[in-house]
């Protein structure tokens, strides 16, 4: 909570400075948010190689049926969500946000003091191979000092995202919005940011209750009775934005549900990791609208979407469990797959962390009905 005031803060404070600051002030901001923006730019690919390679080292351990069980479940659940969104987003961000109108970057006059190019190793999509690629061998071969390695790096990336990229995200966003401010574009977007949010709420509430009637009727339980055993997991989650840090809490409703320890064992913290439905319904929701906003960018047609929602899914396995690790490891899609710019990427990551708690309260909500599924696909239903 305390990330998302500093992020309101920097919102404000960057609008001011763009509308009545001096244009030192303006270039000021814009430069940091460009140093930033390299910095964010050269540690996704890190994110993705780190995260993911580490995640598919470490799942051998888990029993390889009930650990495929809960890998298809959760991917399939983060592409519905995703499929949903998309749907639910084409129809009405049309209709409830205005384009706005190109802006000549060339003839802007406030620009960054300093121009700094940081490039990443290697791109997104290599990242992701590599990540497959050393993950399934460490996994395979039980290479402890390569599992260890991998380990190691994702421990330094996230140590990276936690006391740098994401304390700095609220001067980041003031750039951005200073930069919108002085070219006179900020306060249609702001006019957006209300209703976007709005909509990624009322779709994680609808997908909740759709998850919970399917699978309490097809179960023989009480939809109603397994939604209101997990509502601690999900206000936990609200207040710790974090799905790692809501395990112990969902761990225990979901074993009150019903579900045999030895399946909720390895089902919560699993998809706590790569169950993401939440924070992908918010995601192509949010992207939606700022590529709709932006008009260089454009709506995409479900051909065009559907792509990056299936990588979409897979890439969530690189969440980190910081506040906005979803995003942070979802920018590389956007940027590689959607187009995004760095004036998109500023508001992206606003339009999320606005929302996080709510994503995050989403996700372990949901785990507990996929729980109850892989009880019962594994034969342990109680």
């Amino acid at each position: 909570m305390n990330l998302i005031l500093k992020l309101i803060s920097g919102i404000a404070a960057g609008m001011l400075v763009g509308l009545y600051g001096p244009d030192f002030l303006v270039r000021l901001l814009l430069t940091g948010q460009t140093l930033i923006g390299q910095l964010i730019g050269f540690t996704i690919p890190l994110i993705i190689f780190f995260f993911i390679g580490s995640g598919i080292a470490s799942m051998s351990s888990q029993g390889s049926g009930l650990l495929g069980k809960t890998v298809g479940v959760a991917y399939g659940s983060t592409l519905l969500a995703g499929l949903i969104a998309f749907g639910v987003a084409s129809l009405v961000v049309p209709s409830l946000t205005t384009e706005l109108a190109a802006v000549d970057e060339e003839a802007r006059v406030l620009k960054s003091f300093i121009e700094l190019d940081i490039p990443p190793i290697f791109g997104v999509m290599t990242a992701l191979a590599l990540a497959f690629v050393f993950g399934m061998g460490a996994s395979k071969l039980q290479r402890q000092n390569l599992i260890g390695g991998l380990e190691a790096g994702r421990d330094v990336i996230d140590l990276l995202l936690r006391s740098v990229i994401i304390p700095l995200l609220p001067f980041y966003i003031a750039g951005v919005f200073a930069d919108m401010a002085a070219a006179g574009t900020v306060f249609d977007t702001l006019q957006t940011f209300g209703v976007v949010l709005l909509v990624a709420l009322v779709m994680h509430w609808g997908y909740i209750s759709v998850l919970y009637v399917v699978t309490g009727l097809a179960n023989g339980k009480p939809p109603l009775g397994l939604l209101k055993t997990m509502l601690p997991a999900y206000v936990t989650a609200l207040g710790t934005m974090s799905s790692a840090a809501t395990i112990p809490v969902s761990l225990r409703q979901v074993k009150e549900n019903g579900v045999t320890p030895e399946v909720a064992n390895v089902t919560v913290p699993l998809c706590a990791s790569i169950h993401l439905a939440g924070s992908t319904i918010t995601i192509v929701t949010c992207a939606m609208a700022v590529m709709h906003l932006s008009p260089e960018l454009g709506l995409p047609s479900l051909g065009e979407a559907l792509p990056f929602i299936m990588m979409l899914g897979v890439v969530m396995i690189a969440a980190p469990g910081a506040p906005g690790g979803a995003v942070m490891a979802a920018l590389g899609l956007l940027t590689g797959m959607m187009g995004f710019n760095e004036a998109a990427v500023g508001l992206m990551i606003a339009l999320y962390l606005a929302q996080d708690s709510f994503g995050t309260a989403c996700n372990v909500t949901c785990d507990g009905a996929l729980s109850v599924w892989v009880d019962r696909w594994s034969g342990k239903q109680s």
